[in-house]
C-alpha cells in the first residue's frame, strides 16, 4: 500500500493516488489548480515539483485521480461478500449511495469539478470519467454482459447518476433523504426498462425469421 512507502519511494501513479483526496479537500476552497495541488503536496510531504509533474495535465488530471480514488473507496465499502447477499437493484442502489457517501465531505469540490468538466474542451474527458465510474458499478454488481446490453445498462446508469449527483449537490435534507428518494425512483425506472426489454427479447426469440424464410425459398431443404 502507498501509505507504507515514503514520499521518495512513490511512483507518479502512487503520487497521484496519495494526493488526490487531499487536493479535493483543498479544491473546495482554492479550486482545482496549483494552490490546491501544492498545498496537498506539502501536507503529504511530497516535493511540489514531483506533484506538478504527476498532474502535468492540470485540473482534469487532478479530478481524474480523485474520481479514481472515489471508485476505490466505493468498492472497499461494499466487498463482494456483502454485494452477494443483495438483489441486483439493491446492489446498484447501494453502490451509488456508497459513492455519494465518499463524495459527501467534499461536495463543493465536486461542484467545482463538474463545472470544469462541463467546459467544451473537457467534454470527452467528462464522458470518459463518467463511463469509467458506472462501468465500475455494474462490474461490482456482477454484470458480465458483452453485447449491446453492456452499453445500454451503462448509458442508463450514467444518466441516473448524473441526475442524482445534481440533486445531491443541493440536498440539505437529513442524511440526504431527498437524494436517496430521487435515486430510488430512477433505479426503479432502470429495472422496469430491463424487465420490459427481457420480455421483448423472449417474445422475439420465438418469432419466425424472415431471413431464414427467404433463404428456404431460394435454397429449399432437400
Amino acid at each position: 500500500m502507498t501509505e507504507d512507502l515514503t514520499p521518495d519511494d512513490l511512483t507518479l501513479d502512487e503520487v497521484r493516488a496519495r494526493l488526490a483526496p487531499a487536493i479535493a479537500a483543498n479544491a473546495a476552497f482554492d479550486g482545482w489548480g496549483d494552490t490546491a495541488r501544492d498545498l496537498a503536496a506539502e501536507q503529504q510531504g511530497i516535493d511540489r515539483d514531483v506533484a506538478r509533474l504527476a498532474f502535468g495535465e492540470g485540473a482534469v488530471a487532478m479530478i481524474d485521480a480523485w474520481f479514481a480514488h472515489v471508485d476505490v473507496e466505493m468498492a472497499a465499502a461494499l466487498p463482494p461478500a456483502t454485494l452477494a447477499t443483495m438483489k441486483i437493484r439493491q446492489r446498484i442502489t447501494a453502490l451509488v449511495e456508497a459513492r455519494l457517501a465518499v463524495l459527501a465531505p467534499e461536495r463543493e469540490a465536486l461542484r467545482r469539478a463538474r463545472a470544469i468538466l462541463a467546459l467544451p474542451v473537457n467534454v470527452a474527458a467528462a464522458a470518459r470519467l463518467g463511463w469509467r465510474s458506472v462501468d465500475a458499478m455494474w462490474r461490482l454488481a456482477g454484470d458480465t454482459a458483452t453485447d449491446y446490453n453492456h452499453y445500454t445498462k451503462r448509458a442508463m446508469l450514467l444518466a441516473v447518476y448524473a441526475a442524482t449527483t445534481t440533486v445531491f449537490l443541493d440536498d440539505d435534507s437529513e442524511e440526504q433523504a431527498d437524494t436517496r428518494a430521487f435515486l430510488a425512483r430512477r433505479i426503479d425506472g432502470i429495472m422496469r426498462f430491463e424487465k420490459a426489454k427481457a420480455q421483448f427479447t423472449r417474445r422475439t426469440q420465438h418469432r419466425p425469421s424472415l431471413s431464414r424464410f427467404v433463404g428456404r425459398l431460394r435454397y429449399p431443404v432437400v
